[in-house]
């Protein structure tokens, strides 16, 4: 139950995010509706006749024209609007904040010690109860005769139910003080802007990698017939050629963003060479992701051969690792 309501949030919070990027659009849109309602400026007077030919017309008083309402600042809501697609909502960003933490590996297994404590607790405070009336009515301080026998072996019968539930859950939480949490593993890094051009590159990039580890883990374990379908050094090397690759990726496209930052905040005269520089470096970004994809794409050959015995596939592999890593150094370089 509580895995559909995790993945319902998750839905409803990716779906949420697809209509705030589309909010700088919306404005835009709204922008130009708005410009075809807008009265145009009167410039000049109407043409102009000779006096002789213009009949004499009573003068009448001007005619008092109402206000019109400010226009609001288009460029202010767009602005805001940016920081909205940007993922600035202080209510979603504090419900994810919440729910992340929530959901944190180290939060619930507080969660489960307190629970267990109490439990402890509550089940050693009826067994501490239950042995003080089997005292009690041992001693004959009830006075009931026969009745004293009974519930005194009524409360033993109890004390030793309770006290068992309470062994099991001070052998629990033991157990869980004892529990080692795994790493962390590392969040993946934030995404490029929705405007910015390299965004479509580092989620190709995201899609890419997922798809590359678990191709990895395929060639990692051995197959049907006992054999592994590659060498260990082989998929190690792979492994750490796609994330040095990656990280020179991830460097260009923080170079075309500082660039794009520079870009918006420079004068009308120096945006175009600027663009060109963000075009040829988007090239080379596309260039990298082809690359990188060459490398998954051998990868999932190799996987789709290892059951055949057949080594081009392999090979093609070592090929794809040597010309990617060929690729990242040169990545770096302009990086």
């Amino acid at each position: 139950m509580g895995q559909g309501r995790r993945k319902d949030f998750g839905e409803f919070t990716a779906k949420l995010e697809k209509h705030i990027e589309k909010l700088p659009d919306y404005a835009q849109r709204a922008q130009e509706k708005l410009q075809r309602y807008i009265p145009p400026a009167e410039q000049g007077s109407r043409p102009s006749t000779p006096a002789a030919a213009r009949p004499p017309q009573p003068a009448q008083p001007p005619r008092s024209r109402p206000p019109m309402p400010p226009m609001p600042a288009m460029p202010k809501i767009s602005q805001q609007l940016t920081s909205l697609a940007a993922g600035q909502i202080p209510v979603v960003a504090d419900a994810k904040a919440k729910w992340a933490r929530w959901n944190e590996p180290a939060a619930k297994l507080e969660r489960r010690k307190r629970r267990t404590s109490r439990a402890m607790t509550f089940w050693l405070l009826l067994t501490i109860l239950c042995g003080l009336f089997v005292v009690v009515a041992g001693t004959g301080l009830l006075k009931n005769g026969q009745a004293d026998v009974l519930q005194a072996i009524a409360g033993s019968a109890f004390t030793i139910v309770f006290g068992t539930f309470g062994v099991r859950s001070g052998l629990r939480l033991r157990a869980l003080n004892r529990t080692v949490l795994p790493a962390a593993p590392a969040a993946p890094p934030p995404l490029p802007p929705a405007r910015s051009v390299a965004r479509e590159p580092m989620e190709r990039l995201v899609e890419s990698e997922a798809s590359l580890a678990e191709l990895l883990r395929q060639l990692s374990q051995p197959t049907s017939l006992g054999t592994m379908p590659v060498s260990e050094i082989a998929v190690a090397d792979a492994r750490a050629t796609a994330a040095e690759a990656a990280q020179a990726l991830r460097g260009l496209a923080s170079r075309i963003q500082a660039i794009e930052r520079g870009r918006d905040a420079a004068p009308e005269r120096e945006r175009g060479a600027l663009d060109a520089a963000i075009k040829q470096l988007r090239e080379q970004l596309d260039d990298g992701l082809d690359g990188y994809g060459g490398l998954v794409a051998a990868a999932g050959h190799t996987v789709a051969a290892s059951s055949d015995g057949m080594t081009s596939s392999k090979e093609s592999l070592s090929d794809a690792t040597d010309k990617l890593a060929g690729l990242a150094m040169a990545l770096r370089e302009l990086s």
